[in-house]
């Protein structure tokens, strides 16, 4: 298992002009078949531990499943708390995450900068980098005012420099989640302009269902993370029930069948973000 850099990996986008991939587990097999896509595509990775994923397995048991998931694999690969909640950001620091993000969207401009300003001090005690959230990302389906929604310039500005975050995700038109009616493109203007203001690496969440163009517009101005779960889980679901169409199967036939399209449909996700073949060489990297 290597020990991995999370900046160098973001770093290492902005430089060359794509994004890394970042994706949510559900269980082994969904974890398995980020690490497949990986080692197939030769890309780097955020294995995220998500908001699905802690009710149903609980943080810690999430955290152990992923790292052994990779004990036998040499994938550049980082694990990442995913909206973690204030109390989830201090345990992920103490079971050894590599990094991770703060979702304090849902509070005050001010009560955002006071919380993540903490945990980012406290995290990088640690050298652990931190992402953290400005704007708001609403759920596929919501019936969306989207001058609520989008990150302000003016703030973002303000909130990097009183924070020190590493990372900021940034609401531009994206969804949790695919919208049921074709999305309005994203703000492009808005990312650059959000770039110029905060010199640091910008994240885009809810990459499924986003047309390609719009992706490789948001990487040309300014986005190195992008976060994808949802074509993921459908590609997994779907070889589950293709499985059980055939009539009576396995659940290991079936779920075998879900992870192999769902390696497929990252490996797809990895070329679409430019980050296939990026990898670094394992012998470039310390081990751990």
């Amino acid at each position: 298992m290597r020990k991995v850099n999370p900046m160098a990996l973001v770093e290492r986008a902005r430089h060359n002009g794509y994004a890394v991939g970042a994706f949510n587990m559900h269980n082994p097999e969904t974890t398995q078949a980020l690490i497949h896509a990986a080692k197939n595509s030769n890309s780097p990775v955020f294995l995220q531990v998500g908001r699905a994923i802690v009710p149903h397995m609980g943080l810690e048991e999430a955290f152990r499943m992923t790292r052994r998931e990779l004990e036998n694999s040499d994938s550049e690969a980082v694990i990442h708390l995913d909206h973690g909640t204030y109390d989830e950001v201090f345990l992920a620091l103490k079971l050894g995450f590599d990094s991770i993000m703060f979702d304090g969207s849902h509070l005050s401009f001010d009560d955002n900068v006071e919380a993540t300003r903490h945990i980012t001090a406290v995290a990088h005690s640690f050298g652990v980098p931190v992402e953290a959230e400005l704007g708001k990302i609403p759920d596929a389906g919501t019936d969306v005012n989207w001058a609520d929604y989008y990150t302000s310039v003016e703030e973002a500005e303000e909130f990097v420099a009183k924070t020190g975050v590493d990372l900021l995700a940034i609401s531009v038109g994206v969804f949790h989640g695919i919208p049921p009616t074709q999305p309005l493109p994203l703000d492009i203007e808005r990312i650059e302009r959000i770039r110029d203001a905060v010199g640091i690496p910008l994240v885009l969440h809810g990459a499924s269902g986003v047309p390609l163009d719009d992706l490789r517009a948001a990487i040309g101005a300014g986005v190195h993370k992008l976060n994808a779960d949802t074509d993921l889980r459908h590609a997994f679901r779907r070889g589950i029930e293709q499985t059980w169409a055939l009539g009576d199967r396995q659940l290991e036939e079936a779920m075998a069948e879900g992870l192999r399209l769902m390696t497929q449909a990252t490996i797809q996700k990895m070329n679409e973000f430019g980050c296939a073949g990026m990898a670094t060489p394992v012998n470039d990297m310390v081990m751990s």
